[in-house]
């Protein structure tokens, strides 16, 4: 007889100790550097951490750098438009330039920190997944009309979706004015 307790859920669970592991020599500029490179490749972040794990033996990025991956990426990708204009700054000797692409230089940053711009996706990761979902039953759709099921799975995908990017946009991770459209939503995952 198997008791209500000693049934255990399927989900891993995170170590107490926030600390990253003895038997882990690499450096937390390392880590940020792997990062990089493999978002310059096209992983997203959960394709990363998972790269890192199982390749690097990184268990918990958070846990080394004290930052997550989509932060890291953010601001990685905020450092890069600060670099670049600091470099085209340093080529003009003009205060009244300067001055004026310092300010852009901060509203940029700003924005690009806010909205994910730089090496971060601009759409969240599970919302991009649920618009895709979405395509692919819709186009199923296309091909079996009669498919009642498929409708209403559909409903309830889409439904999500508005929830979700109700919630984004709250947090400001999406723009105001993004907007799910099934006609237009193939653009969207492309």
């Amino acid at each position: 007889m198997i008791l209500a307790d000693q049934i255990s859920s399927a989900s891993s669970a995170l170590p107490y100790k926030r600390s990253p592991p003895s038997w882990l020599k690499t450096t937390p500029d390392e880590v940020v550097d792997h990062i990089i490179k493999l978002a310059r490749k096209g992983l997203t972040p959960s394709q990363i951490g998972v790269t890192l794990r199982d390749s690097h033996g990184i268990p918990q990025v958070r846990f080394v750098t004290g930052n997550k991956i989509l932060r890291i990426l953010k601001s990685q990708g905020a450092c890069f438009i600060r670099k670049s204009l600091r470099q085209t700054l340093m080529h003009r000797n003009r205060y009244l330039l300067c001055c004026c692409a310092l300010l852009l230089l901060h509203l940029v940053f700003v924005h690009a920190f806010c909205l994910g711009i730089g090496l971060a996706p601009s759409i969240p990761e599970d919302l991009w997944h649920l618009v895709k979902k979405a395509v692919a039953v819709r186009k199923h759709l296309e091909v079996n009309r009669k498919d009642k099921d498929s409708k209403f799975r559909l409903i309830l995908i889409e439904s999500r979706i508005h929830r979700l990017a109700r919630y984004y946009k709250t947090k400001q991770q999406i723009p105001p004015t993004f907007k799910y459209d099934s006609a237009t939503a193939s653009t969207l995952i492309a």
